[in-house]
């Protein structure tokens, strides 16, 4: 991340890197591109700083190469069309970015003529995108590019965007929307007892409606789901700059406790910007599988397992993140049961029961760490 660095500045930047592609043409060099390899195999797990990292391999994209060609015309269009938009001080979404990029070039060789899309799917225009940041070290929230944002918070909060103070404890039903940027969002006020992150959007707002964070003196989040960049970023900022404890409730399932670990450890996806993503101190107040008896949950309310579930846990099992005994004892005896549940399961003991679970896993520290 280029901390505290002007828009005009990180432009400069921009351009250096491009003006170095562009002189090694001027001297009938191949230009080739360096960018840091975003796979799997090169995602570091840091057992000291308890997040994931992204390794030192590097790709070498060339532009004479047939099978890197096409991917580097699409990282020189992107960066134009990032660079163009700065310059012109507008802030365009990934989506305007692959509309405004997306168009059919045209030629012909050895006598052939053939067609060739800029990119097929805004998926590959994504993944563009974050070469680039990742090879400049320059985040797209920097760059001024935005994407769709999922967060809400409720709770004992103020914050100040551009000029406005905004209390997240009165917004009545509704929350108060994250920005894009939330590095740019001011924290003026925190008068809670720590963060409970929500998986579910029912839930969540069942919480507001309840006023749960109101008797709790808690901050409630919700992504609504696997979490996006800002709400990642905005947890980890509570629980870094106001040294709030961070809780994560979801579903007791593979894909509950994986949003989870994208919260805590950050994704293999965006590794590389784990440091400011990820929250390593967040505890697990989710179902687990020991709920199921332990809360002595209904058979009424279980669900059987599917292939899907079972593969996702046998996943889970090789991440080196996962490697607790606590999680291997828990994911274990998911694939012994095959059984999940929802949050939802907890009506079985009535429909403000939910309030008692987090309660009792709070106070009583039975949470995984």
């Amino acid at each position: 991340m280029s901390a505290n660095k002007s828009r005009a500045e990180l432009l400069a930047e921009l351009e250096d890197w491009a003006k170095g592609l562009s002189n090694d043409i001027l001297k009938l060099k191949e230009p080739i591109l360096e960018i840091p390899s975003r796979t799997l195999s090169n995602t570091i797990w840091d057992e000291k700083n308890k997040i994931l990292k992204l390794g030192s391999e590097k790709i070498h994209r060339k532009f004479l190469d047939v099978k890197e060609a096409r991917r580097f015309m699409q990282t020189m269009l992107m960066l134009r069309l990032i660079v163009e938009a700065m310059r012109a001080d507008v802030f365009p979404t990934i989506r305007d970015l692959y509309y405004n990029g997306k168009h059919t070039i045209n030629f012909n060789f050895l006598g052939r003529k053939y067609r060739e899309n800029t990119w097929d799917e805004q998926s590959e225009s994504n993944a563009v995108i974050e070469d680039i940041e990742v090879a400049t070290n320059i985040l797209r929230e920097e760059m001024g590019v935005s994407a769709d944002v999922k967060g809400k918070i409720v709770g004992p909060i103020i914050v100040r965007s551009q000029g406005y103070e905004l209390d997240a404890s009165k917004f009545g039903e509704t929350a108060l929307s994250l920005p894009v940027n939330v590095d740019a969002l001011e924290i003026v006020k925190v008068e809670a007892n720590y963060v409970l992150v929500v998986e579910k959007d029912a839930i969540f707002q069942r919480l507001v409606r309840e006023k749960f964070w109101s008797q709790e003196g808690a901050i409630l989040i919700t992504a609504k789901g696997m979490p996006d960049r800002a709400t990642r970023r905005f947890v980890r900022r509570l629980n870094e700059e106001h040294k709030l404890p961070v809780y994560v409730l979801t579903d007791g399932d593979p894909y509950g406790w994986y949003i989870y670990s994208v919260y805590k450890s950050g994704s293999i996806k965006l590794s590389y910007e784990s440091e400011r993503l990820a929250t390593p101190n967040a505890k697990f107040l989710g179902l687990t599988a020991t709920d199921i008896d332990s809360y002595k949950i209904s058979d009424n309310y279980v669900i059987a397992a599917n292939d899907r579930d079972v593969k996702r846990a046998q996943e889970l099992l090789r991440y080196p993140w996962f490697q607790k005994p606590e999680w291997t004892r828990e994911i274990n005896l998911f694939l012994k049961k095959k059984k999940k549940v929802e949050i939802e399961a907890l009506s079985t003991h009535g429909l403000k029961f939910l309030h008692d679970y987090l309660r009792d896993k709070i106070r009583g520290s039975k949470f995984i760490d």
